[in-house]
């Protein structure tokens, strides 16, 4: 789950649609109770509509309802099945892989596009090339970072993407990658229209790709007002099963980012669904009869970065005394209040490859002063500990755990000055490095613990990469490119759990929690399945 900030103002966006306003706030103003309209209280904005500019949860679930991928993932649930490809074939050395497209699949109509033919091979090489090609008309649009496809090696992997024809791609790789599948079922994969690509470019308005999205997903794109609501309309054409089509005729997503607000409407009937509730909410939730509370551990990580290229984070015994001064123990007490785990690997237990044996360096400030001092370290030493403004799934509230870490570090000599930003500026300052320590984490993307090693690989240390610590360790990479050329599952693990002990030595983070994911939903709601990914879909999902 971050590049751009780019958002159309109101009026601007207003004047691309030619649509009104007021409508959507006389809905959100209303009780939702009618069955035709679901809202949803989502806690944040969303940078634009194209899935590929971005890396936070907020903007994947804001783009969504629009897009298809060409594979799936099950709704809540890790295993990979067909979506735009009905079908593939892979090549023995793991290196092709070829994908039968579904026929008959229609786009949206939006922003004065209509479309005048089927989704085809076009439109994969569009939405791939784009990311991939420097000289495409549209990589540029928008800013033009594409973390997921730079940090996951794509760039380099990629040996060519061929259109065999209309409804059969070709994909090649230079190396193996037994991943491949899972990462194209990731949102950064989502297939646009390359005849509205074309279209916008004949107007000169290729931004408005960005922010006006035509997709074939389940939900089309109505309006977006910038930091307030986002409208989507039931696609009546969706290719998808009957189970997995709109229930409804309208998804709404009322921007909401104060969990107490959040609470407040959903108790009010004012949306049905919201995330990320405060642990101190979820017993009231439970007892009342209008409300489920629904949870599953998450495949996820909270974390605080050391950025390695900053002195004194250069030196391993700094970053060692810096993780032996924070009272993890208190912070999961305090902030998760039980509903976290303490954390020693990028990867939680209950992901394969995890490595029990690792141990985590002991909560000792006395210890902590010493490993300055042998670092030559003088103190009082002045740092910047960032966190972030939103709640995430795996941090309740980072401004409280930043508090507590301020003052253990003070315990210590050390003064931290606290800094945040609005969220997409957090991102994009720390992806480029300018932090000295910093609060993120992450959620999986596809069920392989590739997902999370590569945070720690030498190709996301890049300025803009989302290796925050900016971390390159050769034995690490190593082993972490290895893995993904490898089909062994047993041989995976051991690489994996391998990388776990070298993080641990050498202390690019230290691992807060991984975090049980509560959401919360009015009674009326049924068939929402929970994503161990963190991600939220509302297509299958109806109001009794």
């Amino acid at each position: 789950m971050t590049h751009r900030t780019h958002h159309p103002g109101p009026s601007r966006t207003a004047a691309i649609l030619g649509l009104a306003f007021a409508g959507t706030l006389a809905i959100l103003a209303a009780p939702a109770a009618s069955a035709k309209t679901f809202v949803y209280c989502s806690e944040g904005s969303p940078e634009n509509f194209t899935p590929a500019l971005n890396t936070t949860g907020t903007s994947f679930d804001a783009a969504r309802p629009v897009y298809d991928r060409l594979t799936h993932f099950t709704r809540g649930s890790t295993q990979v099945e067909p979506g735009l490809a009905e079908s593939w074939t892979v090549s023995p050395d793991g290196k092709v892989f070829t994908f039968k497209l579904r026929k008959g699949v229609k786009f949206h109509a939006a922003g004065g596009f209509k479309p005048t033919r089927d989704f085809n091979a076009d439109d994969v090489l569009f939405s791939f090339e784009r990311q991939w090609k420097t000289e495409h008309p549209y990589h540029k649009v928008s800013g033009g970072k594409y973390d997921y496809f730079a940090d996951m090696g794509l760039p380099d992997d990629l040996q060519a993407i061929e259109k065999v024809d209309a409804n059969t791609v070709r994909f090649t790789l230079k190396r193996a990658n037994v991943t491949m599948l899972a990462n194209l079922a990731m949102d950064f994969a989502s297939i646009h229209s390359a005849e509205y690509a074309d279209f916008l470019a004949k107007q000169n308005k290729k931004e408005q790709l960005d922010q006006v999205p035509v997709g074939t997903g389940p939900f089309s794109f109505v309006t977006y007002q910038k930091d307030a609501v986002i409208r989507f309309k039931a696609n009546k054409d969706y290719w998808g099963p009957a189970a997995e089509k709109a229930q409804f005729d309208d998804l709404v997503f009322a921007i909401t980012p104060d969990p107490t607000a959040r609470y407040s409407k959903l108790k009010a009937g004012e949306c049905h669904f919201v995330i990320a509730p405060r642990p101190a909410d979820l017993p009231e939730m439970q007892k009342d009869p209008k409300l489920q509370v629904i949870n599953q551990p998450g495949l996820n990580i909270a974390y605080w970065a050391f950025n390695t290229q900053k002195a004194p984070f250069d030196k391993k015994e700094v970053r060692q005394a810096f993780s032996m001064a924070i009272d993890r123990a208190a912070i999961i007490k305090d902030v998760y209040l039980g509903a976290g785990q303490p954390a020693k690997n990028l990867i939680p237990p209950t992901l394969w490859s995890y490595n029990d044996k690792v141990q985590a360096l002991p909560h000792d400030a006395n210890q902590a002063k010493a490993l300055l001092a042998k670092a030559g370290v003088k103190t009082p030493l002045d740092v910047d500990l960032w966190y972030m403004p939103v709640q995430r799934p795996y941090n309740p509230n980072a401004k409280r755990i930043a508090e507590m870490m301020q003052a253990d570090l003070a315990k210590i000599g050390v003064n931290a000055k606290l800094v945040t930003y609005e969220w997409g500026e957090y991102r994009k300052r720390m992806q480029q490095g300018e932090h000295m320590t910093g609060l993120l984490g992450w959620t999986g993307d596809n069920g392989d613990p590739d997902n999370f090693f590569f945070l720690h690989g030498c190709e996301a240390a890049r300025p803009g990469g989302q290796n925050l610590s900016k971390w390159c360790d050769k034995a690490f990479d190593e082993r972490l490119q290895k893995a993904r050329a490898i089909a062994d599952t047993k041989e995976r693990t051991r690489l994996y759990q391998e990388m776990q002990q070298i993080e641990a030595d050498e202390v690019p983070d230290f691992k807060i929690a991984h975090s049980v994911v509560y959401e919360v939903m009015r009674k009326e709601v049924s068939g929402f399945k929970q994503s161990p990914f963190g991600s939220h879909q509302f297509n299958g999902v109806s109001l009794k």
